[in-house]
């Protein structure tokens, strides 16, 4: 199995187009301690030759450009990419589908609930269905991946449900409801196995519980959200007014944050992704990045490639 890290950032990437903050800043004038990160999306291959995408961000097109083994290598058209996996309806992970509009087949992968909101945004019928055919990830049942043709793409996956919320467009409808007690299925983790290997993918997560804990314990890769340094960054960086648990997204420090609940967990790998443009972890030079890395994490970067 081999893994691509098409993106690192959550929503807005980083630089975000409207920050002038210093770390932005440096980012811009091409500090190599800011590295730029597009918006959190990986890829994962059994063979190196069908690509299979966990999430489609607005980056998605940027992204394909960056890495040779997402080219098209057949004239007059075609793709790598034999599938897309959704962890959940926000932007930053759907607007991505826009970019593959252009009539080459591919699979379409989401719980129930993330495939009701493509349903509801015309928009998406750009992804011709007798190209696209959109299936259903059952939650807590292995699924073998296959591409548009129903050819096996050499990967198992198993959808899970995690602390969550739904997409930001569509809170209006969920009244006072907190991002922890939304409905199952607003966000999943996905975990990919493949040859005894283990992959899971926990990039939006708004609490680590323990179920979630024991879960991810012994995967060769773990990727884990780490959206916010702490939970009232947005607050204090007067960019927001909502904590991170009610954006649904756990931070990395502080009580409940992944370096206490995830410090000692055995696993392979442990990365850090969708990180958000406030958080200091960003900077190579921090002294947080310096307190994940002691702590046995690996920050993500676009272009960052695993073997487990």
């Amino acid at each position: 199995m081999r893994i691509l890290v098409l993106g690192a950032a959550a929503g807005g990437g980083f630089p975000q187009w409207n920050a002038a903050d210093e770390a932005n800043l440096r980012a811009r004038r091409g500090d190599p301690a800011a590295r730029p990160a597009t918006q959190a999306s990986i890829a994962l291959s059994a063979d190196g030759e069908a690509w299979i995408l966990v999430n489609a961000s607005p980056d998605l097109r940027q992204q394909i450009a960056a890495h040779l083994d997402l080219w098209p290598r057949k004239a007059p058209r075609h793709s790598p990419i034999a599938a897309v996996v959704l962890t959940n309806g926000d932007v930053d992970a759907v607007a991505g589908l826009l970019h593959l509009r252009e009539g080459t087949p591919f699979a379409l992968y989401a719980a129930p609930r993330t495939l009701a909101v493509l349903e509801r945004n015309p928009i998406f019928e750009v992804l011709d269905r007798r190209l696209v055919p959109r299936r259903e990830l059952p939650l807590e049942e292995p699924v073998t991946l296959r591409d548009a043709a129903g050819e096996p793409l050499g990967l198992e996956l198993l959808a899970f449900p995690v602390p969550g919320k739904p997409p930001l467009y569509l809170e209006g409808e969920y009244g006072a409801r907190l991002a922890t007690d939304a409905e199952e299925g607003d966000v999943i983790g996905v975990e990919f196995r493949a040859r005894r290997r283990r992959v899971v993918y926990v990039g939006n997560v708004a609490r680590l519980d323990d179920p979630l804990r024991a879960r991810l314990a012994g995967a060769d890769v773990v990727f884990v959200d780490a959206t916010l340094w702490r939970d009232d960054e947005m607050i204090q960086a007067g960019v927001g007014t909502k904590s991170g648990r009610r954006m649904g997204h756990v931070s990395v420090s502080g009580p409940g944050g992944v370096l206490e609940r995830l410090g000692d967990l055995p696993a392979g790998r442990k990365v850090l992704i969708h990180i958000n443009n406030t958080n200091p972890i960003l900077l190579a030079d921090s002294p947080e990045r310096r307190e994940v890395e002691a702590a046995g994490f690996e920050v993500a970067y676009d272009g960052m490639e695993i073997v487990p």
